[in-house]
């Protein structure tokens, strides 16, 4: 399997030499550059080593410079797995991991509790690991999926006119057939019952290059809204399959995983009018702006492509990244300044994340993701989601305020689907210390 190793820049090599590599705080990168989701992973991750890179050239986490090693996964759960028993004890031990799919991370999620290893899963995998005293060792900051959901029946109530117009309506669920797909439906279900819409499940078996059938199906259904649940190239298929079916694409809303640069694109023209959700509004941003001049105009930057800086996964990358280096500073004002903290340290910064307007101007990232508090009852953080729009060159945010959906119903869902879990695994609810 193949390692590439990351190393801090400049002074921090030659440092290499006379101080042991875990002086550093190092961070387990499961990642994944090639195979059929080669472009969220290359964006992603290139987003956070650019902002890893960023930090180490300004100097640290108060002094601490950040170390990684990523690991081809090639979003195979199987070789997630591995990557992450081949990475946990690297460098000292790792400090966190971040996997970037459903399915790895389930294959993980056990094991991080004996590690003491914490697990961010941005804006994906496993919902009700948002308590805190069940999972804590699991963040799915920012937005879970069920909120997602939630947000997106939100929106589509609004455009429809308010909530209770959504009665009687079709919106038909097209997924990628895997447990990323079907994470959704329990609250799309309820949501149905609740507003009287009719739900229509339609699987794609991955990768999803070819879904006449499918669309056949949708045709047949005609329904008022399409949710595109997919990931990599199922993407784009959807939105030309869509367009040569003639349902049109301002009926259609697709997942974060369905809403960047590498979705629409390849779709051409028939992208156009295409929305899709998002936790990162579009724009320039201070934050983005410094990486463009000390990276990239260096040529120190991560993505072979200097044109997807900014793009919709770079962005994410560089979001997550933040709220790591955050979730640092948050451990060593508790653990000691100037000392790479444990992993169990840093679990404890994740917990206590308050990346408040203030905070985000500091960064350069005022506006370009929703403030986060996180708890021990709430590892998300936060809940809030934007709608943007294709325009056939670009993103644009077409709901200026963050969208929250039935946040009532999504915790009481993940508190019946969380102490289920723990009834099963013979645990007990409680804060960690």
């Amino acid at each position: 399997m193949k390692c590439i190793k990351s190393l801090v820049l400049g002074a921090a090599l030659a440092a290499s030499a006379i101080v042991p590599a875990w002086a550093d705080q190092f961070i387990a990168l499961p990642s994944y550059r090639v195979g059929p989701y080669a472009a969220g992973g290359s964006g992603f991750y290139g987003g956070v080593i650019d902002y890893f890179n960023l930090v180490n050239m300004n100097g640290g986490v108060n002094g601490v410079k950040i170390s990684w090693e990523e690991c081809e996964t090639e979003y195979n759960p199987s070789r997630g797995v591995e990557c992450y028993e081949r990475l946990k004890t690297k460098n000292g031990g790792a400090t966190m991991v971040e996997p970037l799919s459903t399915g790895i991370a389930y294959g993980i999620l056990d094991r991080l509790p004996q590690d003491k290893i914490p697990m961010t899963m941005l804006g994906y995998g496993r919902s009700d690991a948002a308590n805190g005293k069940v999972f804590p060792y699991v963040f799915p900051l920012i937005t879970s999926y069920w909120n997602q959901a939630a947000g997106m029946i939100k929106y589509l109530g609004d455009k429809s006119g308010g909530m209770d117009k959504l009665k009687g309506k079709k919106i038909v669920h097209l997924y990628h057939d895997s447990a990323f797909g079907k994470e959704p439906l329990p609250v799309l279900e309820a949501l149905s019952k609740q507003y009287g819409f009719d739900l229509i499940k339609i699987a794609v078996p991955p990768p999803g290059s070819e879904q006449q059938s499918q669309w056949l199906q949708i045709r047949q259904a005609n329904p008022d809204y399409v949710i595109l649940w997919g990931w990599g190239v199922m993407n784009s298929v959807a939105i030309k399959t869509a367009q040569r079916n003639g349902f049109p694409r301002e009926k259609m809303l697709g997942v974060w995983w369905a809403g960047s640069e590498e979705d629409t694109v390849p779709a051409g023209d028939a992208a156009k009018g295409y929305s899709a959700m998002t936790f990162n509004t579009p724009g320039n941003y201070p934050v983005m702006e410094e990486i463009h001049k000390k990276l990239y105009d260096a040529g120190k930057g991560n993505l072979a492509d200097r044109n997807r800086v900014g793009s919709v996964y770079h962005m994410r990358g560089v979001t997550a990244a933040i709220l790591w280096v955050e979730a640092m500073r948050t451990a060593q004002e508790k653990f000691g300044k100037g000392k790479p903290v444990t992993g169990e340290q840093l679990r404890w910064g994740l917990e206590h994340l308050n990346v408040d307007e203030a905070r985000e101007k500091a960064i350069g990232a005022y506006g370009m993701l929703p403030v986060v508090k996180t708890s021990c009852e709430d590892h998300e953080g936060s809940g809030a989601v934007k709608v943007q729009q294709w325009d056939g060159k670009k993103w644009n945010a077409i709901t200026p305020n963050w969208v929250v959906g039935d946040k009532a119903l999504t915790r009481k869902l993940l508190e019946e689907s969380s102490n289920a879990y723990a009834a099963e695994k013979k645990i007990t609810p409680a804060c960690a210390k």
